[in-house]
């Protein structure tokens, strides 16, 4: 079941991520951040566990980022992050966002959902906001996915 984040869910956001950005395939969140980012947050709950979640943040009028996007390892395959990316693209239709953008290293699973691959330098640089933490940085070696809503 996909829903909207609550209060109590963000611990396991934040163990989720944590194990993504261990391995260095996702930007780690603090748990303060997470709680601060909470609304953005939509998960995949199961039987009562956190088995993925994915965040919808809004950059500007018309553009928004989908980030922390993470399955529960050995769940892949199952359409959990697709429906999650679903779901954060539906938000961002009803906001009346334009665009949706995504920094991966999955680019094949963003490129089945409709996305394009763009170059970095076409997104704002207030984007970048986040990356200057990132210890990839400046060496970013993430690939920019794009789709028109």
């Amino acid at each position: 079941m996909i829903r909207s984040a609550r209060i109590s869910d963000a611990k396991a956001i934040h163990q989720l991520l944590l194990g993504y950005a261990q391995q260095g395939q996702l930007l780690g969140r603090s748990l303060v951040d997470i709680y601060d980012a909470l609304r953005d947050f939509h998960v995949c709950e199961e039987e009562g566990e956190i088995i993925g979640v994915g965040a919808l943040q809004i950059c500007w009028e018309d553009l928004a980022e989908i980030r922390s996007l993470a399955v529960k390892p050995g769940l892949a395959g199952r359409g959990i992050g697709r429906q999650l990316v679903e779901t954060c693209l539906a938000e961002a239709l009803e906001l009346g966002l334009k665009r949706v953008f995504a920094l991966t290293y999955q680019p094949v699973f963003f490129e089945r959902l409709g996305f394009t691959e763009i170059e970095k330098s076409e997104l704002p640089h207030k984007i970048w906001t986040d990356c200057i933490h990132c210890v990839k940085f400046p060496d970013c070696d993430e690939i920019a996915f794009s789709i028109n809503l």
